[in-house]
C-alpha cells in the first residue's frame, strides 16, 4: 500500500510561483503530477521515474519543473508564471509506467489533491 501526502497549494496571483510537494509512503516507482478543474477531465502534467527520466504535457512545458528526492521519497512540481487557467486540484501520483504513457489509467495510487488558484 502507498500513501501520497500533497501539500504546497493555496492561492496566488497571475505570474507567481507555487512549489507542491507530495511525500510517498512505501515503495514507488515513477511519480508525478495530475490536474483536474472543474467541469473538466483530470489531466497530466508531468512524471519521472526515479532515473531522473522524465516527461511533461505540453501545457506546462518551460513553466512547470518536476524534481524528486529518492532519499526522502518525495517529489516536487515547481509552478512559475502562473495563470487563472492553472487553477485547479493538484494530484500527485504513481505507476511504474507513468513516464512512458502518461495516462489516468497508469496510476496505481493517487494523492488526495491540493487546491491551487490562481487569481486574475
Amino acid at each position: 500500500q502507498v500513501q501520497l501526502a500533497e501539500s504546497g497549494g493555496g492561492l496566488v496571483q497571475t505570474g507567481g510561483s507555487l512549489r507542491l510537494s507530495c511525500a510517498a509512503s512505501g515503495r514507488t516507482f515513477s511519480l508525478g503530477w495530475f490536474r483536474q478543474a472543474p467541469g473538466k477531465e483530470r489531466e497530466f502534467l508531468a512524471a519521472i521515474a526515479p532515473s531522473g527520466r522524465y516527461a511533461y504535457a505540453d501545457s506546462v512545458k518551460g513553466r512547470f519543473t518536476i524534481s524528486r528526492d529518492n532519499a526522502k521519497n518525495t517529489v516536487y512540481l515547481q509552478m512559475n508564471s502562473l495563470k487563472p487557467e492553472d487553477t485547479a486540484v493538484y494530484y500527485c501520483a504513481t505507476g511504474s509506467l507513468l513516464v512512458t504513457y502518461r495516462g489516468r489509467s497508469d496510476v496505481d495510487y493517487w494523492g488526495q489533491g491540493t487546491q491551487v488558484t490562481v487569481s486574475s
